[in-house]
């Protein structure tokens, strides 16, 4: 892959961290030294204290439904208190409890209607960025109504742990930043329940009418899939091979840098996520990656038919 700008990415390499266990594990079964070390430098992006540029953790309920596409805002408001909401990458949580205000009821009809009856929400970060404000506010509902889960990644957890949604969010967290892009996929389809909603986004990615270029001159896309046998495929073609989806892709090249939002809707149980290997990360706020459509496996020889008696 050509050369890549990157923005905000540790300067040090953290290989300390390798020997201490510290990298994650898909890290350690990387074929390559490089890799390892990327993911090192990644993790100690996650761990500061101080937040990196470009790393944006108080994004508001507002500023999500301006980044995702239109459908996101309907389908918030029409859950109910029985649906369930996951937020990936949700930072201080601040979306979720924006959800929970008088003043979203205000601007939301169907808010109004649900006032006291709102679904339940969970809030998932790889670090605990909860402030003071966020333990005051989930203080004030009805127990359990809100969670927040940190420490781990999203594919890390097993099934009972989060349970299943209704809807599904991902403003610039694991879907931009997971080093495995089709494992955290699968991971997203497992929680949905049919009929679900996923809404998400990428900056500087190809879009799927292939009209737009890299947003910085001389250097690939922030995240690319190579396919073996022909020309680059595009995240949204990708997502649409997805078995059991729907998708809508949505171009919005106005913005800075341009971004590709998207919607998926889960239609079946019979997920199947075409697998990707990563063949370049490099660590940054978010960082840049490169993946490589997998060849699909073959089947074994199959047994020799016993001789009949």
């Amino acid at each position: 892959m050509s050369s890549r700008k990157i923005t905000g990415i540790a300067v040090a390499a953290i290989l300390a961290w390798q020997v201490a266990g510290q990298v994650p594990l898909h890290a350690q079964d990387s074929p390559g030294a490089e890799l390892a070390e990327e993911y090192a430098k990644q993790d100690e992006i996650y761990q500061r204290k101080r937040v990196s540029r470009g790393y944006v953790i108080d994004r508001s309920l507002e500023g999500y439904a301006y980044m995702l596409p239109d459908e996101f805002d309907r389908a918030l408001a029409n859950l109910g208190e029985h649906d369930r909401w996951l937020d990936i990458g949700a930072g201080q949580g601040q979306a979720i409890l924006d959800y929970y205000t008088p003043g979203y009821d205000k601007t939301h009809p169907a808010g109004r209607k649900q006032r006291g009856r709102k679904a339940k929400s969970v809030a998932v970060s790889i670090e605990d960025r909860r402030t003071p404000e966020w333990h005051k506010s989930v203080a004030k509902l009805e127990a359990e109504k809100v969670q927040y889960k940190h420490g781990k990644r999203l594919r890390e957890y097993a099934p009972a742990e989060l349970g299943r949604f209704q809807l599904i969010t991902d403003v610039m967290g694991g879907f931009s930043y997971a080093a495995d892009l089709s494992v955290f996929m699968q991971s997203v389809m497992r929680l949905l329940e049919v009929n679900g909603d996923f809404f998400t986004l990428l900056q500087d990615v190809e879009v799927e009418a292939r009209t737009n270029k890299p947003w910085y001159e001389g250097y690939s896309f922030a995240t690319e899939i190579e396919n073996p046998g022909g020309p680059k495929t595009t995240i949204c073609s990708w997502l649409k091979s997805i078995g059991c989806a729907e998708v809508r892709c949505e171009a919005r090249l106005s913005l800075r840098p341009q971004r590709e939002v998207y919607h998926v809707r889960k239609v079946c149980d019979a997920v199947s996520v075409p697998a990707l290997e990563t063949v370049d990360f490099q660590a940054g706020t978010p960082p840049q990656r490169g993946y490589r459509v997998a060849a699909p496996r073959t089947a074994g020889p199959k047994a020799a038919a016993k001789p009949a008696r």
